[in-house]
């Protein structure tokens, strides 16, 4: 019995901690005689052991025995009942031993690597002190020992460093074996890592082959996907269980340990375990849950070397999950590394930009030591997504000296965003006024806004009918009207003049359906617009107090984030329609848009906030990789209501149609507005039982025009039904040529052949209400419609 402030108690701490360990308080103390005497004696073992604290620096009993790993593996825990299990969260526990969640990454004002221990893969390195790793994974069949090899020295050639294949048998785990050999033949020592599901036996097997083996918390013990609902009575209930995730992962971790394998922790959102779905829900916290327990089983056998993943196919799950994994890790005092990737982004510039989103986040904030973009095409195509998001990350770092001086540029605030939980910031939206002559509530969508950037030269008179479809209006009889994927608002920053009537009426067409055109003020003094947003700089604003030019209707102001906080605060006495949020190239934009919707929370600024985004960039991947990035790591805060993208430089790469496209793209990765169906598409392995990048293309032509319909395509079981759980309608394989389809988390229709499969779908989406026929194009058939 031990009390706070007793003698006994400092005698405890004195002796299992030494004198040093100042951090520790009596509460942890006070635990242990919840603990089995096996437990209290493997710490006095490992306290005492070649004089090696039982927990280094740790903060806490959490995770297990630190000792030395001379000894005999007999002196670890062999029964669940003696691990020193992660205190809970749900009860408290957690939060009374070790204080709240605090930080998620080094520094919430400047781009540092989170610091983590190195793991060791073969040749290659995690971890904070090396090179962010470039991995992806191998389409082959495993089996076909030849065809593997082949591809993954494609990928080594292209310059992954590392390979991922799936094992799922026996007969794979041999194959492994040969590949490995037959690769170490050629000349590559690029690591493998065996994707590990369903079968522990096996993973045992694979680990004398490769160097890394990845297990799913959500089914390597649990066995095959299922939805069925537990109920425990208590919490004692639900950890009970944890005696067979303990047997299932004791030998693993033993073998891992004897031949120094790394391994992964790798949680994904759709494959909780029915167990961690019952108790903790469909969330991030289920997620990072669902890993610790799994992390102290490793400990427990002082085992560390690891990784976690929280992979999810929403990039706002997935950025949560991370963080709160991350916010734990400080807590807990662990530093493991982080393996990143947003699983099933899909294909093409969807995929790419999903995949920024989410990891391009994540990196911005100095976390991730691993990364792998999960494309639906052959694995060679990952790297150069993979290798531009790593290179853009290490720009970042406040260890590159033009970085630092961007992010110290930034003015000083306090970040009081909550990364335990997403909530969207809504702007104002244009309200109807006295004296108005046009609509302007259609200037902006509460759903998240695009604004294109127009330039007089695109609105000559033989142009106007292509540049209303370039904008994405229907036509009628030549007179434009919007569409669900059409702009918002266009802006230019120089009008065509009075006397080109044909641009003129093109223009007074826009504002007639209520599309906003936003012109700087000092082209609307030299040249009024009727029913013209008027632009200022912000100083500009404040010093005319917000007059407009003749005829403009509105207001918009930019800020660049140089402003003092005081010049901020006035927009809310401004009263702009919308503010234009383009930072100055000498100021960190992460940082320096943070800073200003700081001001806009503390002053209770509600305007609405579009990302100006300027770009000379050539390539269409790197444009979608920039702006999921860069606008993406603030639409994942839910700072922002939308995004206007601006070509700069002599030429225009991009059609205003591409831009246009990009940006709902953007706001649909990130939850925001939905303007086309949403595709959760596995990336294919050795597992995938029919052609998935041409199934996958034959479905997005066939259902690819239905807004807030989300369908997965979903190679095997394994990634179906968990990874496409929260998907409206599934297409899985599950026999060779043949297909199982699901409503939501329920199997209705089984066995249907390949050839057959994608008419069946549409008939499932029709049986639900949920289908649309394609619009026709022509504009005949468009007036007829109108």
């Amino acid at each position: 019995e031990t009390g706070e402030g007793t003698h006994q108690a400092r005698a405890w701490k004195s002796f299992l901690f030494g004198d040093n360990q100042h951090h520790l308080t009596h509460q942890y103390i006070t635990t242990m005689p919840k603990f089995s005497p096996f437990a209290i004696v493997a710490l006095l073992i490992a306290s005492t052991t070649n004089n090696v604290d039982a927990f280094g620096s740790l903060p806490s009993f959490a995770g297990g025995v630190k000792s030395s790993s001379a000894r005999h593996m007999s002196s670890y825990p062999t029964s669940y009942e003696d691990v020193l299990w992660t205190p809970s969260i749900k009860s408290g526990d957690r939060d009374a031993q070790l204080g709240p969640i605090t930080n998620y990454c080094e520094d919430l004002h400047k781009v540092v690597r989170r610091k983590t221990r190195t793991v060791e893969c073969g040749p290659i390195k995690f971890g904070s002190e090396h090179p962010i790793v470039r991995q992806t994974m191998a389409t082959t069949d495993t089996a076909n020992v030849d065809a593997s090899i082949e591809q993954i020295m494609r990928c080594a050639d292209k310059g992954f460093d590392l390979v991922r294949i799936t094992v799922q048998g026996k007969r794979e785990a041999n194959a492994a074996m040969s590949i490995r050999e037959g690769l170490f033949k050629k000349g590559y020592d690029i690591p493998l890592c065996a994707d590990m599901h369903f079968q522990p036996k096996v993973a045992q097997m694979v680990a004398d082959a490769v160097e890394k083996i990845r297990i799913n918390p959500g089914n390597f013990a649990d066995g095959r996907k299922d939805f069925d609902e537990k109920v425990y009575e208590s919490e004692a209930d639900y950890q009970l269980e944890r005696e067979y995730l303990f047997d299932a992962m004791l030998p693993l971790v033993e073998k891992c340990k004897k031949l120094n394998r790394a391994m992964r922790i790798g949680t994904n959102h759709g494959s909780l375990s029915s167990r961690v779905l019952s108790f903790y829900g469909d969330t991030p916290r289920g997620m990072v849950e669902s890993a610790i327990e799994f992390a102290d089983i490793c400990r427990s056998q002082d085992y560390h070397n690891f990784v976690f993943s929280m992979k999810a196919s929403n990039p706002l799950v997935m950025v949560q999950s991370y963080r709160l994994l991350a916010a734990e890790q400080y807590r807990l005092g662990w530093d493991y590394p982080l393996h990143l990737g947003v699983t099933e982004a899909g294909e093409g510039e969807d995929g790419r930009m999903k995949s920024a989103i989410g990891i391009g986040t994540l990196l911005a904030d100095g976390l991730g030591d691993t990364v792998r973009v999960s494309l639906t095409e052959d694995p060679e195509f990952e790297y150069e997504p993979c290798n531009q998001l790593c290179d853009m990350a290490a720009s970042r770092l406040a260890t590159n000296e033009d970085a630092a001086a961007r992010q110290s540029a930034v003015k000083s605030y306090t970040d009081t965003r909550d990364i335990t939980a997403y909530e969207r910031r809504h702007g104002a939206l244009p309200e109807k006024q006295e004296g108005d002559a046009v609509d302007v509530e259609g200037f902006l969508n509460r759903d998240g806004s695009v604004i294109s950037a127009v330039n007089p030269e695109m609105l000559t008179e033989e142009n106007i009918q292509y540049f209303y479809d370039q904008l994405g209006c229907k036509t009628a009889v030549g007179m434009p009207f919007k569409d669900l994927a059409t702009s918002d608002s266009i802006f230019l920053r120089t009008l065509p003049p009075k006397d080109n009537t044909a641009a003129r009426t093109a223009l007074r067409r826009l504002v007639e359906v209520s599309t906003g055109i936003i012109v700087p003020a000092e082209e609307l003094e030299k040249d009024p617009l009727p029913n013209a947003i008027a632009l200022m700089d912000l100083e500009e604003a404040i010093e005319k107090d917000g007059k407009l030019p003749e005829g403009a209707i509105r207001l918009a102001v930019t800020i660049h984030g140089t402003e003092d906080d005081e010049a901020i605060a006035k927009v809310k006495d401004l009263k702009p329609t919308l503010v234009l949020l383009r930072t100055d190239p000498e100021v960190s934009n992460l940082h320096g848009s943070r800073r200003v919707f700081e001001i806009f929370k503390s002053n209770n600024i509600d305007t609405s906030v579009i990302h100006h985004y300027q770009t000379d960039t050539s390539d269409s991947n790197e444009l979608a990789l920039t702006m999921g990035t860069r606008i993406g790591s603030l639409l994942t805060d839910g700072d922002g209501d939308g995004v206007l993208v601006e070509q700069i430089g002599d030429k225009q790469h991009f059609s205003l149609d591409l831009l246009r496209r990009t940006s709902f793209s953007l706001l649909q990765g990130c939850r925001m507005r939905s303007t086309k169906t949403e595709f959760v598409s596995c990336p294919s392995c050795g597992r995938t039982l029919f052609d998935l990048q041409e199934t996958t293309a034959k479905i997005q032509e066939a259902t690819g025009h239905l807004p807030g319909v989300t369908v997965a395509v979903m190679g095997c079981i394994v990634n179906g039904p968990g990874e496409m759980a929260d998907a409206d309608f599934g297409y899985v394989g599950t026999l060779p040529g043949k297909v199982d389809l699901y409503y939501g988390k329920e199997v209705v229709r089984k066995g249907i052949p390949n050839d057959e499969a994608v008419d069946s779908l549409i008939d499932l989406i029709k049986e639900y209400d949920m289908w649309q026929e394609k619009e026709v194009e022509e504009e005949e058939e468009a007036l007829a419609a109108a």
